[in-house]
């Protein structure tokens, strides 16, 4: 999941170099513009150029992105490298208490319901009653709005995963 140095990012064959940074955000625009920034000086270069390539994500893109993303406070399916992405980064929920495992059920549910999607937020470094707020707070956005703030919380996301990938 981790480990990868810059410079065999750099060095690496386009396809390799793909398959590196798929999993930190299954866009392919933004995947193409990463990779073929080749080379980085370094990490902060890359980051710095994948939240610019991340800046606007399309409803398309962001519809696409989100198929492979499970719901908050359930487990990711599956056993890629993605699948443990999102159980290392919702890891840190900790346990709840009924209610609000109850309630963010629900937010879900009334979610997808109002916006025809999965509700996306970066759990990292939150807990279950902020991201339930969160939840509820983002439920009063109309659809652009809201739109706006998935894509934003699609970059942040994509970003804490390359950190991972390149060892920060």
């Amino acid at each position: 999941m981790h480990g990868m140095h810059i410079e065999s990012f750099n060095l690496a064959s386009r396809d390799d170099a793909v398959a590196a940074i798929k999993p930190c955000l299954d866009i392919a625009r933004w995947i193409d513009a990463v990779v073929d920034a080749r080379p980085y000086a370094g990490i902060d270069a890359l980051l710095q150029h994948a939240r610019s390539a991340a800046e606007p994500f399309t409803q398309a893109e962001i519809d696409g992105a989100l198929a492979h993303h499970p719901r908050i406070g359930e487990r990711a399916r599956g056993s890629g490298v993605e699948a443990r992405f999102s159980s290392a980064e919702q890891a840190g929920l900790g346990a709840a208490s009924h209610a609000i495992e109850d309630a963010l059920r629900q937010g879900n549910l009334d979610y997808e319901s109002r916006f025809g999607r999965v509700f996306l937020i970066r759990a990292a470094g939150r807990d279950r009653a902020g991201i339930l707020a969160e939840l509820r707070r983002r439920m009063r956005n109309d659809a652009v709005t809201e739109l706006h703030e998935i894509g934003g919380q699609l970059r942040e996301i994509a970003l804490g995963r390359l950190r991972s990938v390149f060892g920060d």
